[in-house]
């Protein structure tokens, strides 16, 4: 039976045979588990094995689902950071209903849970450390010579994320939530010393949604084979993703977004927020500020503000993961949270 996310797998050959160098059908199709936001599939070719994101089919909010400036980070990162080779963007929503593009497939692990089960405490150190590394190199980027001056706006960041969130969560909201208004009205205050009139004049590519499970790893080492799903990137203040890491040390464990509160990370392996905020402080010479609460609370409202996104999209019927209606219900979870790193 036909699903919404079902792909016509014979369009779909005859589209990647006319446009994309080298490729040849027959083709099987698989969507990934994740990716909840656009759709991700493996496409096992005769050619050999590449991924397909697409928007999700349905109404969508304007400004979401960017598949095609996806595509432009990917080609712009091409041997500045560890990304995979974008192939094709498909702009006709004929060919499988909505506008989508092809990039290599990496062949590597994925690491669903940021505590790292499956690894020893010398190990988990290496990776965390080798996150930090990740995303400095992402914020250390030359934005003018990777052509992507005009990315986004610059200055104000946190102030213009703030007004973006809070109008897509109106669009989005499904029920009161009293953490959530407390959020969108404490937080504007707040950001005029970390942004706003005190606006430190960095302009860097942010990632917009960096956690562990969006990184490709090597099967035999803590080293990032590729950063995957950059739809939230933009120009804008790169603590922004730092703040967005540091939110895992401090959600609960939960099966949606599971995080490391309660755990003994020490014993674990798993450096501090102090040692990763050091540890990102020296690689790039930024300093961390003083309202670092400010940061992680506009981290966790943010992804509140996501997460009712997806539930909305799930209340519709045209979300894209089985996960969404957890994800739907951690909106509350995530607000509380945003309140108290606020203080």
């Amino acid at each position: 039976m036909s699903t919404p996310f079902a792909l016509d797998e014979a369009a779909l050959v005859e589209a990647l045979e006319a446009n994309v160098p080298g490729f040849r059908g027959p083709l099987t199709a698989t969507k990934f588990k994740g990716g909840q936001s656009n759709p991700t599939y493996r496409l096992d070719a005769a050619s050999g094995p590449l991924v397909l994101r697409r928007k999700p089919p349905g109404a969508l909010l304007a400004s979401a689902h960017a598949v095609d400036r996806e595509f432009r980070v990917l080609q712009a990162l091409q041997g500045r950071v560890p990304v995979a080779t974008p192939r094709w963007l498909c702009s006709d929503d004929a060919v499988i209903g909505s506008m989508f593009y092809v990039m290599d497939f990496v062949d590597g692990r994925v690491e669903w849970d940021p505590a790292l089960p499956n690894h020893k405490p010398e190990q988990r150190a290496a990776h965390f450390e080798s996150i930090i590394d990740t995303l400095a190199a992402i914020h250390g980027l030359d934005v003018a010579a990777a052509g992507l001056a005009d990315f986004g706006k610059s200055g104000n960041y946190f102030a213009r994320q703030l007004s973006r969130w809070s109008e897509q969560y109106a669009q989005s909201r499904t029920r009161e939530i009293p953490a959530m208004d407390a959020l969108i009205h404490e937080l504007p205050k707040r950001c005029r010393d970390v942004d706003g009139s005190g606006d430190d004049g960095v302009v860097a590519l942010v990632h917009g949604d960096f956690r562990i499970d969006n990184l490709m790893w090597a099967r035999d080492a803590p080293r990032v084979l590729a950063v995957m799903d950059w739809e939230l990137a933009t120009l804008g203040h790169p603590l922004a993703d730092l703040g967005y890491f540091c939110m895992a040390l401090r959600l609960p464990r939960n099966p949606a977004l599971p995080g490391l509160a309660g755990m003994d990370r020490a014993a674990l392996g798993i450096p501090s927020e102090r040692e990763l905020l050091a540890r990102y402080a020296a690689t790039t010479g930024r300093a961390i500020p003083e309202d670092w609460g400010f940061v992680l609370a506009f981290s966790f409202f943010r992804l509140a503000a996501i997460a009712q996104g997806v539930a909305k999209r799930a209340e519709q019927g045209n979300a894209s993961s089985e996960q969404a209606q957890q994800a739907g219900q951690m909106v509350e979870l995530l607000a509380a949270s945003g309140m108290k790193a606020l203080g």
